[in-house]
C-alpha cells in the first residue's frame, strides 16, 4: 500500500528517532476506546482449518502459502524492524483482516487472490531474502510471537470482515473513505492521528519548473502566462478536495496522480519561474496509519485500542472460519 519505502528502511536497518516532546494529551482526547481489551474476553473456540492464500509473486509465479506465513512476509515489508510491540501486533489483525476479506472475493490476479506490490495489494518481504539483505533476525522473531498472540483476531463491522485499510502517515489526520474512494464506510472515518512527526515523510517538499508544472497536468497548451492558483476546497480529514489551477479544476487525487505526490495533503506555491509543493503525509491515508500506531503504542496504548481507534465502530473477534 503505497509502502516501498518501508522495505527500504527495514533492510538498510533504520532506527526509529527518539520521539521527544509528544504531546500525551492529543491522544488522550481522541476517540480511542479505553475499554478492557477485546481480546481477554475473546471466548475458546475450535480452530478454523488452515487458510492458504495464492500470492503473485514478483516474477508474475503464483505461489501458494499458509495464511500465518503470508502474514510474516506482508509485515516485514511493511514496517520497520524497530516498532513496538503493539504496533505490530495491530498491523498483524489489520493484514489479517484484510486478506480474509480478499480472499472471499474473486481473485484480483488471476488465479492468485493478491500480490506482492505495495501499491497494488500489499508489500511482501521472504524472511530469508530479509536476513540476506541486512535484516535483523531478532525482527521475525518477534513477528512471528505477534502473529501467535493475536492467532484467528480479525476486526468485524455488523458481522462483516472489515475492507482493513491502512498506509505510512497521515500528517496528523486520517481521511474519509468517501473523499478518497468515492464511497462511505461507516469505520472509514476521518480520524486524529498525533505523534507522527518523526515518520519519515511526515512533510516532503518538491520543487519544478513552471513549464514542467503546466505540462504535467495539461495546461501546456491553455496557459500562456505564469499558472496560478484559484482556489482550493479541503476534505474533512485535512486533504484536497479539489483544486482550481489557472481555471482548469482538478480533484485532490487526479492532483496527486499528474504529480505523483506522497499525499493530497498539500500546499502549492508559485514563484516567478519554479513551483513549490508541499505535502503531509504518506499513502492514500484511510484507515489505520502505521506511524499513528506506532506513536500509541509508544504512549502505552494497546494494539485492541489502536485497532479501534483508527477503525471506529468495529470489534475485535476470533475468526470462526465463517465470517466474510
Amino acid at each position: 500500500m503505497e509502502k516501498k519505502a518501508f522495505v527500504m528502511s527495514v533492510i538498510l536497518g533504520m532506527v526509529l528517532p527518539t520521539l521527544l516532546f509528544y504531546n500525551a494529551g492529543r491522544i488522550a482526547n481522541s476517540r480511542v476506546s479505553e475499554e478492557p481489551s477485546a481480546a481477554v474476553h475473546m471466548k475458546p473456540m475450535k480452530e478454523p482449518e488452515t487458510v492458504y492464500v495464492s500470492v503473485m509473486d514478483k516474477q508474475g509465479k503464483v505461489q501458494n502459502m499458509e495464511l500465518d506465513t503470508y502474514l510474516l512476509g506482508v509485515v516485514l515489508g511493511e514496517l520497520p524492524g524497530s516498532f513496538h510491540t503493539e504496533a505490530i501486533k495491530a498491523q498483524v489483525v489489520a493484514v489479517r483482516t484484510l486478506t480474509l476479506r480478499r480472499l472471499s472475493s474473486d481473485p484480483k490476479h488471476g488465479e492468485a487472490a493478491v500480490c506482492m506490490e505495495s501499491g497494488c495489494c500489499q508489500a511482501f518481504c521472504d524472511p530469508r531474502e530479509y536476513e540476506a539483505l541486512g535484516g535483523d533476525a531478532s525482527f521475525i522473531k518477534r513477528v512471528e510471537t505477534c502473529i501467535s498472540e493475536t492467532k484467528n483476531q480479525v476486526l468485524i463491522y455488523e458481522d462483516v470482515l472489515i475492507d482493513a485499510a491502512y498506509f505510512s502517515c497521515s500528517g496528523g489526520r486520517t481521511e474519509d473513505a468517501l473523499a478518497v474512494w468515492g464511497t462511505d464506510v461507516p469505520y472509514l472515518q476521518s480520524a486524529d492521528s498525533p505523534g507522527e512527526e518523526f515518520a519519515s515523510h511526515y512533510t516532503d517538499t518538491v520543487t519544478m519548473d513552471v513549464s514542467d508544472f503546466q505540462k504535467a497536468l495539461g495546461l501546456s497548451d491553455t496557459v500562456s502566462e505564469k499558472p496560478y492558483v484559484e482556489s482550493v476546497l479541503y476534505t474533512r480529514g485535512g486533504g484536497v478536495e479539489s483544486i482550481t489551477i489557472s481555471g482548469s479544476v482538478f480533484t485532490g487525487m487526479e492532483f496527486r496522480t499528474l504529480l505523483n505526490l506522497r499525499s493530497t495533503n498539500f500546499t502549492v506555491t508559485v514563484s516567478s519561474d519554479q513551483v513549490t509543493i508541499t505535502t503531509k503525509g504518506f499513502g492514500h491515508r484511510v484507515g489505520m496509519s502505521q506511524y499513528g500506531a506506532e506513536a500509541m503504542a509508544l504512549e502505552g496504548y494497546s494494539y485492541d485500542q489502536i485497532l479501534l481507534h483508527y477503525y471506529a465502530g468495529t470489534r475485535l473477534v476470533r475468526w470462526d472460519g465463517k465470517t466474510q
